[in-house]
């Protein structure tokens, strides 16, 4: 779990759904309690700091929300 503070200075707690590659670049997937959205984080880590980017473009997202559901509901659907 992580603490996760937003842009208008709220933080709230957040599981780490997982953290993945698209392009060369890490993503994490984050899952707030108490709510069932998950968040999609550009995801480096620098000498045991973790930096969360937002990602900007909205092409961007639809590549990286795309790769998360077939990485992440293809486990689910293993499990069950």
């Amino acid at each position: 779990m992580i603490e996760l503070t937003l842009d208008d200075e709220t933080v709230i707690n957040c599981y780490v759904v997982g953290i993945f590659e698209v392009d060369d670049k890490e993503y994490i997937a984050l899952l707030p309690e108490n709510d069932e959205r998950v968040l999609l984080y550009e995801y480096n880590e620098n000498e045991g700091v973790i930096e969360l980017k937002t990602i900007e473009e909205d092409e961007e997202f639809e590549i990286v929300s795309e790769a998360y559901y077939e990485l992440f509901n293809n486990e689910e659907e293993e499990e069950e």
